[in-house]
Parts: structure tokens; C-alpha cells; sequence
């Protein structure tokens, strides 16, 4: 197939060993240029992989749970005569790293080749790439083939004596690579051809381990919620939790642990500024978006963050140091179908309000979409998690670490405040606060939310 053009794995930061959760195309399918073929999920965000050009599938490189990087091929297209795109020659020759030179090569059969320790379709890029696999360590098998971590988690379990003691189907290097990562192979299913053993199913049976043992680690020194059989009481369904849900279970479960947290809460007087935005709103609609409160919100943070550098910094490890950043990237929570993301918008100290609308408006209809690349969701400083829309008084957002604070906003209320010698009906901004405490002491927090109530209350500050 000279005329094949492959498509690949665009840039997607530095994250290696992506998992492919959806396969969108098969082979003699039509694709338009930019149809997603392939959507990815990784631990904060998924994406779609779109084709580069108009065409025809001709092979699918990969399958639903395989494991890709920056530059893996997705699938080879034969493209339609109108193509625009760059030549078949430039799409499937870029110019190769040097760790891919110096260990690509071709794959041979492992049901049929010679079995001398080649290891057939058990590539460690994660899944079947045709004619070649680039060969890479993860750091989960780096780790798993420390002493420390087969010690802790992969030593095989001694054989029960009523065990059936079927013939194992592994190749001698799938044997010789589960002895080195103290893998025991009666305990592995097969998913190679007729129930074969591969690498990656080695791969997948120390992961499941290590995860085991972390899990057990974490929870160390508190009692376990008992496991009880809700079924005994009535219908029940088990649905598994999306990824970015479970992961960001296990991160918030982590910065729960770590971080003092210390909730301050207060409330910003937004009279002035939602009559002020309602005079604008119009015009934003005409442009095509939403001049919403949460915009002056990260304007205002903004600009407090600058007055109190502590919020906007990271505690070093050793709990000696922290390292403060003169850059303001702040990071909103969206709520999406698969799960809560957190997109970060950059520099939002140089930016104007009606900017950070438009970027708003953007990102939530990207996260909306799964149009979210991994750089958008890296560098943030702060975040605001804004629960305005749905309601709610005040809450408890959880620090989303290494960060140290987080600013909750839940529904403003039309309330009487005592102004001028009489009770006055003001529209009242509820804020939550949570921070490190290690790093943020009370009054300094007291001192954080009354400043952005302030520059809320009145915006003309936020020019000065």
C-alpha cells in the first residue's frame, strides 16, 4: 500500500501510555478530515484523535485498551483524490526520535515464528501496530521490576491443592520475563491467539497487583468500610465509574489525607457588578458567548493572588520551602457527562474580562465536547470551582494539590444588608475558601476572601 497515508497520535503532552477507550472507525470505512477515529482517556481528560485527511480506512492499528504515545500509528488511510493534507511520504515519514531509530523493528509472529525469545504481538507500546512496535519501559514496569515493589506486591501465590494444573501457553521469553517480574503465570489469563500468555497480559497482571498493594498502602492504620450485599434488600445495578471519575477519586482521596484543610467562607456584595454585566450581556450574546459572574471571579482572584503570593505557590515536600509562582493560570471545574474536569485558563492577570468570557465559553464547550488536550489541563496556580448555576449556599471544595487554595462560589441571594441607616436588598455572592494550612494560616485566609469580596463589590478596583 505505497499510497497509505498513517495516521498517528498527535502531540498530547508528556503523557505516555494513553489508553484508547473507543475505536470510532473500521477498516473500509469513508472518514471526512477532522472525524474522530480513536478517543483517548488518560487520568484527567479524554480526547479524539482526528484524521488529517479524506479517505478510506485501511487498517486499524489499534483496539479498544490499548496503550499509545505521541507518534503511535492509529490507522492507515487510503486518501480520497481531493486530499489536501501533506503527501503520504511526509505523513508517514517525519523524522523518527532517536530511542524510536534505535529500537524500532519489525514484529515477528509469535504463533508461528521461531520461539527464541522474540515476543510477537506483546509490544509494550500497548496493543498491535502492524508492522512494528517501538519498544518502551513504563514507569509501572520500571517499578514493578525493582526488588521492592515484586516484594510488595507480585510474589506469586503458592499452588491450592484442588488447582487444575492445565498446560500454561506462553512463549520462553513471556516465561523468562514473568520470573524476572515474579509473575505467576497459572494466575494469568491469556488474551493472545487460542488463550496464549503475552507480555502485555503479564503487563496487566502486576499492574492489577501494584494497584492492589497502593490501595492497601493507602488505607493502612484505618478500618475498611465493610463490603455488605445490598442485594438482600432489594434490586440493585453495579455500574463502573468512568475513569476520569476514578481517578480523580483516588486524587482528591490523596490531597484529602495530605492537606490540613481549613475552610473560610464569606460573602461579596455583587449588586454593582451583575447591573453592570447585564448592560453587557447583550452584546456578548451577539459575539457568540456568555459574559458570565465567573469571569470578574477569576479577575478578581487574579488580582488577590498578586497581593497575597503565598495562595498562589506550591509547599515543597519536605515541608521547608515553598515555591512561589509569578504566573496566574487558574483552573475552573466543569462539569462534563464523563466526570468533573479541571481546564485551565493562563495568565488571567494581563487579560481583560471580556477575554476571559470568550476563553470561558471555549473551554467549557471543548470539555463538553472531550476536545481537551493534556496541555489544557496543566500549570494551574489556583483554582475556582463555581457551583453558581445549580445552587447551594456555601461548601467544602477540596484542595486541589500541589496548589494550596481553592475558592468555592455557590448561588448569589438577594439579601438585606444595613446601609445607610436602613436595611437595603443587596445581591450577596456566597465564597468558600479552602487552604493549606501548613502554609496558610487563619487570618491570612480571612484576609484572601474579604480582598476578592472586595474587589467584587466594587470592580472599578480591578483597573487600578
Amino acid at each position: 500500500m505505497a499510497d497509505t497515508i498513517i495516521i498517528r497520535v498527535p502531540d498530547i503532552g508528556d503523557f505516555d501510555g494513553v489508553e484508547v477507550i473507543e475505536v470510532l472507525v473500521a477498516p473500509g470505512a469513508q472518514v471526512a478530515r477532522e472525524q474522530s477515529l480513536i478517543t483517548l482517556e488518560s487520568d484527567k481528560a479524554t480526547m479524539d484523535v482526528p484524521s488529517t485527511h479524506a479517505g478510506t480506512v485501511a487498517e486499524v492499528h489499534v483496539e479498544v485498551g490499548s496503550k499509545v504515545a505521541q507518534g503511535d500509528p492509529v490507522v492507515g488511510l487510503m486518501p480520497s483524490a481531493a486530499t489536501d493534507g501533506p503527501t503520504p511520504q511526509e505523513a508517514t515519514e517525519g523524522p523518527p526520535s532517536e530511542e524510536a531509530s534505535a529500537t524500532m523493528a519489525p514484529e515477528p509472529d509469535e504463533q508461528d515464528g521461531p520461539d527464541d525469545g522474540s515476543t510477537g504481538d506483546e509490544s509494550t507500546a500497548g496493543g498491535k501496530t502492524g508492522g512494528g512496535a517501538l519498544e518502551r519501559e513504563s514507569p509501572t514496569e520500571s517499578a514493578a521490576a525493582s526488588p521492592e515493589a515484586s516484594s510488595m506486591a507480585v510474589s506469586p501465590a503458592s499452588p491450592s491443592p484442588g488447582r487444575p494444573t492445565a498446560p500454561i501457553d506462553a512463549s520462553p521469553s513471556v516465561r523468562r520475563y514473568a520470573r524476572e517480574l515474579a509473575a505467576d503465570l497459572a494466575q494469568i489469563t491469556g488474551t493472545g491467539r487460542k488463550g496464549r500468555i503475552t507480555r502485555e497480559d503479564v503487563q496487566t497482571w502486576v499492574k492489577k497487583r501494584l494497584v492492589k498493594a497502593s490501595d492497601e498502602m493507602v488505607f493502612a492504620g484505618i478500618a475498611p468500610i465493610p463490603e455488605i450485599d445490598f442485594s438482600q434488600y432489594g434490586p440493585v445495578e453495579e455500574v463502573r465509574l468512568s475513569k476520569i471519575k476514578h481517578v480523580g477519586a483516588v486524587n482528591l482521596h490523596r490531597a484529602w489525607l495530605n492537606v490540613p484543610h481549613v475552610t473560610q467562607h464569606d460573602e461579596a456584595d455583587v449588586t454593582e457588578l451583575e447591573a453592570f454585566r447585564k448592560c453587557h450581556s447583550k452584546r456578548a450574546t451577539e459575539e457568540g458567548f456568555k459574559l458570565t459572574p465567573l469571569a470578574f471571579i477569576l479577575k478578581a482572584c487574579a488580582a488577590a493572588l498578586r497581593e497575597y503570593p503565598d495562595f498562589n505557590s506550591s509547599l515543597r515536600p519536605s515541608g521547608e520551602f515553598i515555591i512561589r509562582k509569578y504566573y496566574y493560570h487558574i483552573a475552573i471545574a466543569v462539569d462534563t457527562p464523563q466526570g468533573l474536569v479541571v481546564p485551565v485558563l493562563r495568565d488571567v492577570d494581563k487579560k481583560m474580562i471580556w477575554t476571559l468570557a470568550q476563553e470561558l465559553a471555549e473551554l467549557g464547550a471543548r470539555a463538553r465536547d472531550r476536545k481537551l488536550g493534556p496541555a489544557d489541563m496543566q500549570g494551574a496556580t489556583f483554582t475556582v470551582s463555581n457551583l453558581g448555576g445549580l445552587g447551594g449556599t456555601d461548601f467544602t471544595p477540596i484542595v486541589n494539590a500541589p496548589q494550596v487554595a481553592i475558592l468555592g462560589v455557590s448561588r448569589s441571594q438577594i439579601k438585606p444588608q444595613w446601609r445607610n441607616d436602613r436595611f437595603e436588598p443587596r445581591q450577596m455572592l456566597p465564597l468558600s475558601l479552602s487552604y493549606d494550612h501548613r502554609v496558610i494560616d487563619g487570618a491570612a485566609g480571612a484576609r484572601f476572601t474579604r480582598r476578592v469580596a472586595q474587589l467584587l463589590t466594587d470592580i472599578r478596583q480591578l483597573v487600578l
